[in-house]
């Protein structure tokens, strides 16, 4: 019978963040196996295959060209075949591209198998010495500090540990904010390099991460992963009042930002919000 009748299998499959003796025997039996492999860069992954000895057809899938991608890989799916996704480093689609692509395919009937593996985020909460019972995810903060400032308000109140995603020429101005905003006395775990050769994971405040790596600059290299400690349960009668909110916020943001997240937060509305800004600017 031909193979077009049969629906194909898409595994999404965890690579190293760093040492490549974390790779898988499972996934490397899956990348010797598929019909092709879709990858972030295909120029990184062929040196991760090559260590392998595996051989496959690649095709490039990244936040650029997902779109057009997921039809070619869908198609090839419907007739039978077999891809796996992998990225740069690490479990895709964790701050890597791949969703539209397992999206599609599911919708589309096709199998989606996870081949698990190595991931930074759990990699760096299995050895902060953070709470792990309840966690979020917040990947990469936005680029622009408006915007970036305006996520970590968001956050004030959250009591999970938080885990973030973050560039080494962007991280000391992100410490800052996060001090500012969140308190310099914020229990926090920066980890850099994880598995790799120069693998360090620094625990402190806020405040003391931020002059360590001032006081260190030459090791601000390399992938960057930021842990916090959520903040303390508040009881209603000790939250702010959307008056001290937008005074606090005030401080730190424009006024139109300061009025939108400010709405945001407490659900009043904006042009009650800014008529009360435009006082407290007088």
């Amino acid at each position: 019978m031909q193979n077009n009748l049969r629906t194909g299998t898409l595994y999404v499959v965890a690579t190293p963040i760093g040492n490549l003796n974390d790779m898988t025997l499972r996934a490397i039996e899956v990348l010797k196996t598929v019909d092709r492999i879709a990858a972030e860069d295909t120029r990184r992954a062929k040196i991760l295959l090559n260590h392998f000895s595996i051989q496959k057809p690649m095709i490039a899938l990244h936040d650029f060209n997902e779109t057009e991608v997921v039809s070619v890989l869908l198609n090839e799916c419907q007739q039978g075949a077999s891809i796996a996704l992998i990225s740069d480093a690490g479990t895709p689609l964790i701050s890597d591209p791949g969703y539209r692509l397992v999206k599609t395919l599911k919708e589309a009937g096709v199998s989606v198998v996870p081949i698990p593996g190595a991931c930074a985020a759990i990699a760096a909460l299995s050895a902060a010495g953070l709470p792990t019972d309840r966690f979020i995810f917040e990947g990469f903060l936005p680029a622009k500090p408006v915007a970036c400032k305006e996520r970590l308000f968001a956050l004030s109140h959250e009591t999970r540990t938080m885990i973030f995603y973050e560039a080494p020429h962007r991280v000391l101005s992100v410490l800052k904010m996060m001090s500012e905003i969140l308190g310099e006395e914020r229990e926090a775990v920066l980890a850099r390099e994880l598995t790799k050769l120069h693998e360090q994971i620094v625990s402190g405040t806020l405040q003391t991460i931020t002059h360590h790596f001032i006081a260190e600059p030459e090791t601000l290299r390399g992938e960057m992963v930021i842990l916090l400690k959520g903040g303390e349960k508040k009881q209603d009668t000790d939250m702010l009042s959307p008056d001290a909110i937008l005074d606090l916020l005030l401080e730190a943001l424009p006024l139109k930002q300061a009025v939108l997240l400010t709405s945001k937060i407490t659900k009043m509305r904006k042009n009650e919000l800014y008529s009360s800004a435009l006082r407290k600017k007088k």
